[in-house]
């Protein structure tokens, strides 16, 4: 993925970014003024956090015409999940980012690859997994309410998924509920 970012305008300003870029999970391919590459990855980037350190040090991402699109690309993904969740009917992102764009999915599809990386597909699993994983901390929902909730085919096609991009199940997020629950309790009985 390219960076092209505002404000880089001596070495100093390199070495700054090649500093602060791997604190936040980056691997840089290469940077020179006024851009950076990073190393293709499977992790999704992103661009709020590295916006919001680039400002600190008084630079800015300069987006292009693609950058925008992306940018509404993923917002019709989000915008879709929250369909779905709150109507509980099966949504299908191809049709809602073609009518939210209004261009044809597969160029979309295409240019998102392109920038990002990574597949359309892999981002839109990857928000649905973001969910799934809040609504087993968060919530006493089961796999299967979950399941049904995001669209999912099974519980059990969930339960794959979730092991295969978090690499843990959801029993590991539902301990992590009981042990935030038995924290609470324990502050709740010392007060």
């Amino acid at each position: 993925m390219k960076l092209l970012i505002k404000g880089m305008v001596c070495d100093r300003c390199i070495y700054v970014l090649s500093e602060e870029l791997p604190k936040l999970g980056l691997e840089i391919s290469d940077i020179r003024l006024g851009e950076v590459l990073l190393k293709e990855t499977e992790k999704i980037i992103d661009e709020q956090v590295i916006s919001t350190m680039l400002h600190k040090y008084g630079f800015e991402l300069f987006y292009n015409k693609n950058q925008k699109i992306i940018s509404q690309i993923k917002s019709a993904v989000e915008n879709g999940i929250k369909r779905q969740l709150d109507s509980g009917l099966h949504v299908k992102f191809s049709t809602i980012i073609r009518d939210e764009l209004h261009r044809d999915y597969d160029s979309l599809s295409a240019l998102f690859s392109s920038s990002e990386g990574y597949t359309l597909e892999k981002f839109i699993i990857s928000k649905k997994i973001e969910n799934v994983k809040e609504f087993l901390v968060y919530t006493d929902q089961s796999l299967s309410d979950i399941a049904y909730a995001l669209g999912y085919s099974s519980p059990a096609y969930l339960s794959n998924q979730l092991k295969k991009y978090t690499g843990f199940t959801s029993s590991y997020y539902k301990r992590i509920r009981r042990d935030k629950l038995a924290v609470m309790q324990d502050h709740l009985q010392n007060d």
